[in-house]
């Protein structure tokens, strides 16, 4: 067991004294020893280090309160087995009622769905409910007139008189013909009072009553013949929404299944740890399987224990347990929950999103939310066409753009209408394969994969100089990547269809290595990589590739070995198999290392007009902010470098410059060479910094804040060195020479 750094351990001489003052009492020096479960018997004194004098106060008190002392106050055998009953323990109220989202969602669904009822059958009132009640209501009279009068005659008692007559039984016809005329006689007497009585009630109620309440009692009347005169097979009233088929689940089915499905022997069947009982819109078993079958044999026979249980294979899902190999929880769905819709995304009505903090991608088989993040990780989305690829991989960059302080890059190998309202906050955006207008989209994917490459490497480097007190630990803060200063904002990098790219016959295969960098690398400094494929084999996206994504989406594909592919090798063992989800199942996907758990979720939908909504709104956020930069700014993206910038800068160096500004360099450069820099010097200061240090960063020339004395006082800008840039051009020619 692990050891909590805020409390020492027992044995520790710093802080003992105030953290053990409680303890069980068979574990005091002068009690007996006693058996700790989970342990053998305990020796004389065997604690007697860690124990605290039982004289001492027996209770901790925390500002006029008791409390339970800290689990590092007992023996660590005790305290496990303390943490393990903790977990054993179900909670006293559901989820609904603790939580405050959940009694929210509760809470609406309420509304909507009896708001939904009352008005589907308020519309039909009239046209429907009220013909039907009118053209049924003689039949119903006519049926209650006859039970009546079946009642007052006996006619029940009929049969058993028949039957004593065609027995020639004379004594037993005598006696049920005396009986009959006594309750005749009895029924005939309340049958007139009960006339009486209506009669009286009926003329008083029209005489007297107000004119609604004889209608209000018409109305009662003839609904209440119409029912009874409403043929079974045909009700008076419509079901407002649809029946699925729902049956009590109980131990037989359940022991059936897994005898059918051969999980059981003939000396060993399954126990039931826990009773079966609802849960949610379906039933929650806990089996013990037999001695030497696991979880992994409950998924292999998935298919035969869901026919055993006589439902469809996507209403029956499996858990793991971790307290034992061959305990499995089993929830059992009323219906097939995959089919259906999760609903529009939350994003809709989100004003902004935190990007450092979860955000709400889909619900689960069950419609509890799930909340994805993208920090320190990278993550590839698979799937056949058709089946919410573009739409799952889609909503992560929608919740990204609505962060203001998040650099998105955005490049769509098959060049579809999904990802083209993204040019309204992406700092680099591009479309298929195929030049138009002057524009290569795979030239333009590769300068923002070198760049960004650059960005990544001068990150580590920054991060690990600055001081504690701003970086601890040298790792990125939300702090560091909001301050427009320091210029390390997080960044994602979405490529949809990444196949397209990655065989393009030219760059593939730098665009392979510098992918592969950014999704190894990149994720520790703020920089996230999704990519989402149709192809995911080795041709179309190589292993070297998929293999460090540390995150994976898969929805439905042909095989499970393509699930495997893209969930990685050992997931079909696990119960993870993305190719048992249906057509039906759109949106649908088994997500596996965004978490410590591994699961089904159904991703929100937000289709192209609701996306171009949130990227409006987005892309005023980044205006209000001052972030919108790049492609989306309509700032030229900086000129494809090579290695004569470095010869244009040392160029423009003056003799003894040993350190000079980025926007003096620039302006400098426009002198030099107008055509190739002119559209620098136009940009304003910071700009003409940030340009310059875009193009320099390939050629690993920082840009460092250099102080100058103008007019008494002291002003800090970024520069250059004139000795990093040496370093570079003697790099460069070193390459030259090599090659």
């Amino acid at each position: 067991m692990t050891e909590n750094p805020m409390f020492p351990p027992p044995d520790d001489p710093e802080g003992t004294d105030e953290l053990t003052a409680e303890v069980l009492p068979f574990l005091r020096k002068d009690a007996a020893p006693a058996s700790v479960p989970g342990e053998g018997e305990a020796k004389p004194g065997e604690w007697e280090a860690e124990l605290p004098d039982p004289d001492d106060e027996a209770d901790i008190v925390m500002e006029g309160e008791l409390v339970d002392p800290p689990r590092a106050a007992y023996p660590p055998s005790v305290a496990e087995w303390m943490e393990a009953q903790d977990k054993a323990r179900l909670p006293v109220l559901p989820d609904w009622v603790k939580l405050p989202d959940q009694r929210k969602a509760v809470r609406k669904w309420a509304v909507r769905h009896y708001s939904a009822v009352v008005g589907y059958h308020a519309v039909r009132l009239p046209c429907i409910y009220t013909p039907k009640v009118l053209w049924y209501s003689p039949r119903g009279a006519w049926r209650w007139s006859a039970a009546i009068g079946r009642w007052v005659f006996d006619a029940e008692g009929k049969g058993l008189r028949l039957a004593a007559v065609a027995a020639e039984d004379a004594a037993e016809y005598l006696k049920l013909s005396r009986q009959r005329n006594d309750r005749v006689r009895l029924r005939g007497i309340v049958a007139a009072i009960a006339s009486l009585v209506g009669l009286a009630a009926t003329l008083t109620l029209y005489v007297m009553a107000p004119s609604w309440l004889l209608l209000l009692a018409v109305a009662a009347l003839t609904t209440t013949l119409g029912v009874v005169g409403a043929p079974a097979d045909r009700p008076l009233i419509d079901m407002a929404k649809v029946t699925f088929r729902k049956r009590r689940l109980s131990s037989d089915i359940v022991i059936r299944a897994h005898d059918a499905s051969g999980l059981t022997t003939k000396d060993q069947s399954i126990a039931f740890p826990r009773p079966i009982g609802r849960d949610g819109d379906g039933w929650r078993v806990v089996v013990d399987l037999p001695y030497g079958k696991t979880f992994e044999d409950a998924v292999k026979a998935h298919a035969r224990l869901a026919s055993g249980m006589d439902i469809a294979p996507t209403q029956l899902f499996l858990d793991k347990d971790e307290t034992s190999g061959r305990r499995v929880s089993y929830w059992i769905a009323d219906r097939d929950p995959l089919a259906v819709p999760s609903g529009k995304s939350p994003l809709l009505g989100a004003t902004q999103v935190d990007f450092w903090k979860p955000f709400p991608w889909g619900v689960d088989e069950r419609g509890n939310p799930v909340m994805a993040t993208m920090l320190w990780l990278s993550l590839l989305v698979g799937a056949v066409p058709r089946q919410g690829k573009t739409f799952s991989a889609r909503t992560i960059a929608l919740a990204a753009a609505l962060d203001p302080y998040v650099r998105l890059y955005v490049f769509d190998g098959k060049a579809s209408p999904d990802w083209r309202k993204f040019a309204l906050v992406a700092h680099r955006i591009g479309f298929g394969i195929v030049p138009k207008n002057g524009f290569d989209p795979v030239a333009h994917l590769l300068t923002s994969l070198r760049e960004l490459k650059a960005d990544v490497e001068d990150r580590y480097h920054r991060l690990s100089e600055l001081p504690l007190h701003v970086c601890p630990e040298g790792k990125l803060t939300p702090e560091i990547s909001r301050d427009k200063q320091l210029n390390m904002p997080l960044t994602l990098f979405v490529v949809d269809e990444v196949q397209e790219y990655l065989t393009h016959p030219e760059h593939g295969k730098e665009i392979l290595s510098l992918m592969v960098y950014l999704a190894r690398v990149a994720p520790a400094v703020g920089v996230s990589v999704m990519t989402s494929t149709q192809k995911p084999d080795d041709k179309a996206c190589p292993s070297e590739l998929r293999d460090q994504h540390q995150a994976r989406f898969a929805l439905r594909v042909g095989a499970y070995q393509v699930s495997d592919v893209i969930l990685g090798a050992g997931s079909y063992s696990e119960g993870l198999d993305a190719s048992k989800l249906l057509k039906s199942h759109k949106g649908v996907g088994l997500l596996k290392g965004m978490s410590d758990d591994s699961g089904i979720v159904r991703t929100y939908l937000a289709d192209g007009r609701d996306a171009e909504r949130i990227l409006t709104r987005a892309a005023a956020l980044r205006e209000a902010e001052g972030t919108l930069s790049g492609d989306a700014a309509g700032e030229a993206p900086a000129p494809e470098t090579s290695a004569t910038i470095l010869d244009d800068v040392a160029a423009v160096l003056g003799k003894g410059e040993a350190k000079v500004w980025s926007e003096t360099i620039v302006d400098r450069l426009a002198d030099l060479r107008p055509d190739t820099y002119g559209a620098w010097a136009e940009l304003d200061a910071k700009p003409k910094a940030e340009a310059l240090t875009a193009a320099l960063k390939p050629f690993g020339v920082p840009t460092d804040q250099i102080s100058r004395r103008i007019d008494g006082r002291q002003v800090n800008r970024r520069g250059i060195k004139r000795d990093d840039l040496a370093a570079a051009i003697t790099q460069r020619n070193e390459k030259r020479s090599a090659g």
